[in-house]
């Protein structure tokens, strides 16, 4: 039995250990996420001139739904290499020497995990609606905003529905064409041709639609199809892409709120595949924040073997049971959706099977016995057995 000061010292060692590693892990897994979201937001910068701090806002607006991802992968990790460093440091032997048993190293695990799953949960339940609705209003406001900005000579401009232009020349700081050619399909009945010598382009005061003043240019109109009209202008306006094409904002399970989502599952009205959508969706929202809790247990004992390979064996180790387990969720999720299996049951099946591996495992290594393929065969075996 050792002193109630070395129980404490020796938590706060580990919470340490774990914590350091823990941040790193979140920095490190984030910014692979976002390096998915770069190429499509330098092109914001590059090419539609959007400042950098609207693109730094969206960034933090992306940030809680890679969180949701990336603390139960960090953590795993830190743990991994947290018990690793000390397995091949001899530091579990002299531990296990000073009468401390494994089960005795697992507190200060559980409450770093607690943390996590704090972390996660509120990342998944008030971070990722915030931000994806955050996100999309900002997207809208920039597009708006920056319409003409889109604008290239010498290329076929159709960002806005049913309306097709080009123009030879374009200067972006005074906003003026040169050589310009428009298709206008919008009503498909009467589409028309417009070729202008020059001309202005300007953006409503509402920044929801794009003005232009062409001048010396001609109108040819297709009428019925049978008919044919050439008008001769000298100048001539015209507004194109209207409020609803640029300015609507979607929302999806991803968006709503706890509250939402509980509402729209039970509104009668959903349809049975929407409704399914919305029941995967409530479940992962807490489903994926517990699986820190369930990492803690399975990666003390996977730590420990791991006294050899190092960082790079923990960093393997992680990064397989990470696919494992998101590949596991992704797979039940499917079912659920199809109606095989109940919502409830089938996401958090990964927790319950990948928590009981770790138990399983957790025992192996109290007992001494390393952990190995034919581990994981004897615990699917009985796994088998007892279901």
């Amino acid at each position: 039995m050792y002193h109630p000061l070395v129980k404490r010292i020796l938590s706060f060692y580990i919470i340490r250990e774990i914590s350091s590693l823990f941040l790193l892990g979140i920095v490190i897994f984030t910014l692979l996420l976002l390096m998915g979201r770069l190429v499509s937001l330098t092109d914001l910068v590059v090419s539609r001139g959007v400042p950098l701090v609207d693109v730094g806002k969206m960034i933090l607006y992306l940030i809680p739904s890679f969180l949701v991802f990336t603390i139960p992968m960090a953590f795993l990790l830190a743990v991994l290499l947290a018990f690793g460093r000390f397995s091949a440091d001899n530091e579990i032997v002299v531990m296990k020497a000073s009468g401390i048993s494994l089960t005795q190293l697992m507190p200060p695990v559980i409450c770093c995990a607690l943390v996590a799953v704090l972390l996660a949960l509120g990342a998944s339940t008030i971070g990722v609606p915030w931000g994806n609705t955050a996100f999309k209003r900002l997207s809208v406001q920039v597009a708006k905003q920056r319409i003409t900005a889109t604008i290239r000579e010498k290329i076929f401009w159709d960002d806005i529905p049913n309306i097709v232009m080009y123009t030879d020349q374009y200067d972006a700081q005074s906003q003026t064409l040169k050589g310009v050619i428009i298709h206008d399909s919008r009503n498909p009945d009467r589409p028309m041709t417009i070729f202008a010598r020059n001309g202005l382009v300007s953006s409503t005061p509402d920044n929801q639609a794009l003005l232009l003043s062409l001048h010396d240019g001609s109108i040819h109109v297709a009428d019925g199809g049978s008919l044919y009209r050439l008008v001769h202008f000298g100048a001539y306006d015209m507004t194109i892409g209207q409020a609803g094409n640029i300015s609507t904002i979607s929302r999806n399970e991803t968006d709503m709120w706890l509250a939402e989502l509980q509402e729209q599952i039970d509104n009668p009205s959903v349809s049975t595949r929407e409704r399914s959508r919305l029941l995967s969706e409530f479940h992962s929202r807490f489903a994926f924040p517990l699986a820190s809790l369930v990492f803690a247990i399975l990666a003390v004992p996977l730590g420990m073997q791991n006294r050899r390979s190092g960082k790079s064996g923990g960093f393997t180790v992680s990064i397989a049971v990470i696919l494992a387990y998101y590949v596991l969720m992704s797979i039940v999720r499917s079912v659920a959706d199809r109606g095989v299996v109940p919502h409830a049951i089938a996401l958090w099946t990964p927790n319950v099977i990948f928590f009981s591996v770790g138990c399983y495992f957790l025992l192996l290594a109290s007992r001494e016995k390393r952990i190995s393929l034919l581990s994981w065969q004897t615990f699917l075996g009985f796994f088998g057995r007892s279901s």
